[in-house]
């Protein structure tokens, strides 16, 4: 159980213990927009007694924010709650859910030791079917929200989701504030901080941010982290341009997050670039 805060005129915020994930209630007056479901059937029925406990008004739509599971394995179950109600995604995250929740699943077949293992398995993966590739207004009508494909980032489906009417942009994981920035298998290193320059456009000095993990931030925090996505793209850059070898990047590279979490990032990064060409001196 977790409460739903209030951050602006009807737009609660429930923060939730298991990944630190954020699910955020937009109301209007036809009901509430659901941004990201939770990471399990099981775990949304959790969040669907934390919305009925809000009381304010029934759930008729749903946006993940991107494909990965903690913020997609909810939908069937608000779909068992709310009837045939449409979730939306970009284009690339709705054709990824399945892919990237059977992979997750994978993992958790092979640990037995997880006490999530079992609701994991049970969950059934339910795409978006409502999809956008670049920019779409959903009129909720007494207010219209924006969801924005920024560009690639943390994946290639990332979507924000503008609240012009209190200044709220829900970031996902673009944007985190309880850990560093999360560089999967699916990642975009060297794209990130440009898509961060588009997030930012669509703030202003006063607005509020909530990121997918941890606690609402400003605009201030987002250029900060921004900086560090920066920093990250152009470590990634400087060791292929020294022809340092994977195997030992994160050994010697200087990288502004835990060179523990970076593997995937590195990786990822030096798929992107050109194969670099060795110069010989001239003698």
């Amino acid at each position: 159980m977790s409460d739903f805060i209030e951050v602006a005129d009807r737009v609660w915020v429930a923060r939730y213990e298991w990944f630190d994930v954020n699910v955020t209630a937009v109301g209007s007056d036809r009901g509430l927009m659901v941004v990201d479901t939770h990471g399990s059937g099981l775990a949304a029925t959790g969040v669907i007694e934390d919305l009925r406990r809000l009381g304010a008004g029934e759930v008729t739509t749903v946006v993940n924010t991107h494909s990965h599971f903690d913020h997609t394995f909810g939908n069937a179950a608000f779909r068992s709650a709310y009837g045939d109600i449409a979730i939306h995604a970009h284009e690339n995250a709705a054709a990824a859910t399945v892919v990237s929740g059977e992979r997750i699943k994978g993992h958790y077949r092979e640990d037995s030791d997880d006490p999530h293992r079992e609701e994991m398995l049970a969950t059934d993966v339910v795409p978006a079917d409502h999809t956008f590739s670049s920019a779409v207004a959903l009129d909720l009508g007494d207010r219209v929200v924006e969801l924005v494909h920024p560009g690639r980032g943390h994946t290639d489906g990332d979507l924000v989701v503008r609240i012009p009417d209190v200044d709220v942009v829900l970031a996902g994981d673009l944007v985190e504030e309880s850990a560093p920035p999360v560089y999967g298998v699916d990642c975009f290193p060297l794209d990130w901080p440009h898509s961060m320059d588009i997030v930012l456009g669509l703030t202003t000095s006063r607005s509020t941010v909530v990121p997918g993990h941890g606690a609402p931030v400003d605009r201030d925090f987002v250029e900060i982290q921004r900086n560090d996505l920066g920093l990250m793209a152009d470590a990634i850059r400087n060791l292929a341009s020294r022809s340092v070898p994977l195997d030992q990047a994160l050994e010697v590279g200087d990288f502004p997050f835990p060179a523990e979490r970076l593997a995937d990032a590195v990786q990822r990064g030096y798929e992107q670039l050109p194969p670099s060409r060795t110069q010989l001196p001239l003698v």
